[in-house]
């Protein structure tokens, strides 16, 4: 077995040439697809494989609905494996909510089943991580922090038992918002494996600084979510609506990305869009081939005086 990233696949697995081939290769970060950007057309989580693999992508992230939709429909973990593997798609992460750190402890214990079972599924698939954003508290106690970090600390238990590590999300409108926040949380679990999700709109979204972003250990990222912001709206205005395809916004990525590059950053850029002006303006193939060759084009160019 070969591993690259977050997914698994077999030496003989030949994946169907893509439009995208001459390009494919020849980066040091995966261009990778978040799947909610495909969430308008309402495909089964089979079709979105078979779409981003032969748009070109390195990379997926599958949302956990779409995967128990199709297996609820008679299809099996066993079939979506194999077709991530025909097509060479390392599985970045698996989209998921449950309420991991919820005040409440019945709501947190039901959040535990719900994120075991999703976890043993995630690595049916070969999967290695699991998106588990701070959701059951509306913001921060900052006398918690180590109420926090030992529910994190929970979770990444459970990570140990099915081998699937938790990503703590970053939400730039959510309780965590600040990455100091989230390195805070991370850091003090003391657990080899934790790490975090972040996300160039949700940085902006939750006020952070991007000077200061290369103090994180890169190599540490397996995927970062990848997007674009406006000008305007203020940042703290800003809906997920809002966020436009790499170069269609104001992100320094000229900056950002050797920033993260210098930090060993090496993981998937996945794109992540909710963009309703751009599903009620483009067919899913358009949408999936702009979403590649514009966030291959800004990650080149980002670092064209550095490779």
């Amino acid at each position: 077995m070969l591993a690259l990233g977050g997914y698994a696949f077999t030496a003989q697995a030949q994946r169907p040439k893509t439009t995208n081939d001459e390009n494919r290769d020849n980066l040091p970060m995966r261009v990778s697809l978040n799947t909610s950007t495909l969430m308008h057309y309402k495909l089964a989580a089979d079709v979105q494989i078979d779409m981003v693999g032969q748009a070109g992508f390195n990379g997926i992230e599958l949302w956990m609905r779409d995967i128990k939709a199709y297996l609820k429909n008679g299809g099996t973990a066993e079939a979506l494996k194999q077709k991530l593997e025909s097509y060479q798609l390392t599985l970045e992460n698996i989209i998921g909510f449950s309420k991991w750190c919820s005040d409440d402890a019945d709501e947190r214990k039901i959040a535990l089943e719900q994120l075991r079972e999703e976890m043993n599924i995630t690595a049916s698939l070969g999967g290695q991580y699991i998106a588990t954003p701070v959701q059951g508290i509306t913001a921060l106690d900052p006398n918690k922090y180590d109420v926090y970090t030992a529910r994190y600390n929970t979770i990444l238990a459970l990570g140990d038992e099915t081998g699937v590590t938790p990503l703590i999300e970053l939400w730039g409108m959510g309780a965590l918002h600040k990455v100091a926040d989230c390195a805070h949380i991370v850091i003090a679990t003391g657990h080899p494996k934790a790490t975090m999700l972040l996300d160039f709109y949700h940085i902006y979204r939750g006020g952070n600084d991007w000077d200061t972003i290369d103090i994180l250990n890169g190599k540490r990222l397996p995927v970062i979510h990848m997007n674009d912001y406006p000008a305007s709206p203020a940042y703290d205005q800003l809906k997920d609506s809002d966020r436009v395809l790499p170069g269609e916004g104001v992100c320094p990525f000229d900056t950002v990305i050797p920033k993260l590059y210098h930090a060993g950053f090496r993981g998937g850029l996945s794109v992540e869009l909710f963009n309703k002006g751009y599903w009620d303006t483009m067919d899913a193939e358009t949408l999936l081939k702009h979403s590649y060759e514009k966030t291959y084009a800004m990650v080149k160019k980002s670092l064209s005086n550095i490779l």
